[in-house]
């Protein structure tokens, strides 16, 4: 059996009570760990789960998953990943290439960034697609969410921005030579997503939005020192949300409440960087 295993937002301890007693019937247990991280370390995870954990890189999920695939056939193997069991379209690909082999399959949801970014206030239910902002280099500026932004907005929905994770990526001196050698691990602050939004509208210029919309950034939802700040686009360029992980929503048409409950979340004079926020261009 494969138990697909959501650990939730915060730390070792947000894992649900039937996927903890999964883990432990487990002969061994996998930390998928490049689509999202956890807020602690993998041995707190250890030591709360009484086994070892093998953390699972990009490589290793997309080309070397099936001999874990193998084991499930004939003993229980927990895959365990941040968020939600299906957070990535990658889990869905592991359930499929499981039922491929005979495996039988069983998940175990928990909370992800889909459902906690509703502690800003905004209502669930007034969400448009999401979208994925990456790290802009000097020749390569994707903006195909812009698109997707533009559409939210025509219906006055909402848009939940996921923001750049690179992790245990090989370095262009890696790729040459065929060697093992990685970049620092990067993670998108919500002002670096801010600039590059404002930039890319300056760019298509159709006023999806401006320096003046609205919009509230969390990071490291679900931990103890989560931080919510609402505030412009413009605003938001300069706002020093700590550490990762953030993620970015660009507010749409608001009720009463939500309205309400942003103004709770609104920025203060001492979540300003000094100056410009660090420049996070992959090749700036």
């Amino acid at each position: 059996m494969l138990y697909l295993i959501g650990l939730g937002l915060g730390n070792e301890r947000d894992v649900t009570l039937r996927g903890l007693d999964a883990i432990k019937r487990c002969s061994k247990v996998y930390l998928e760990a490049y689509t999202s991280v956890l807020g602690v370390d993998v041995r707190a995870m250890e030591a709360l789960y009484e086994k070892p954990v093998r953390t699972c890189d990009r490589a290793f999920v997309e080309q070397g998953v099936d001999a874990v695939l193998d084991e499930a056939l004939s003993e229980d193997v927990a895959f365990c990943v941040v968020g939600d069991a299906f957070a990535a379209t990658t889990h869905s690909d592991l359930v499929l290439r499981a039922i491929e082999r005979g495996v039988a399959v069983r998940p175990v949801y928990n909370a992800s960034i889909m459902n906690a970014v509703a502690g800003t206030g905004l209502s669930l239910y007034n969400f448009g697609k999401a979208v994925s902002i990456c790290f802009f280099t000097q020749t390569w500026r994707p903006d195909s969410f812009y698109d997707l932004i533009r559409d939210n907005r025509k219906s006055g929905a909402h848009t939940l921005c996921l923001l750049d994770i690179r992790v245990k990526e090989p370095t262009v001196r890696a790729l040459c030579k065929g060697i093992e050698e990685y970049e620092p691990a990067r993670f998108m602050t919500a002002a670096t997503a801010a600039k590059q939004m404002l930039e890319v509208e300056e760019s298509r210029g159709e006023g999806v939005y401006g320096e003046d919309t609205m919009c509230v950034a969390v990071a490291r939802i679900g931990q103890d020192d989560e931080k919510i700040r609402a505030c412009t686009l413009g605003e938001m360029r300069r706002v020093d949300m700590g550490a990762p992980l953030h993620s970015l929503v660009l507010v749409g048409d608001v009720m009463e409440i939500e309205s309400a409950m942003l103004a709770t979340h609104a920025v203060k004079p001492e979540d300003f960087y000094d100056g410009d926020a660090p420049c996070q261009m992959l090749d700036g």
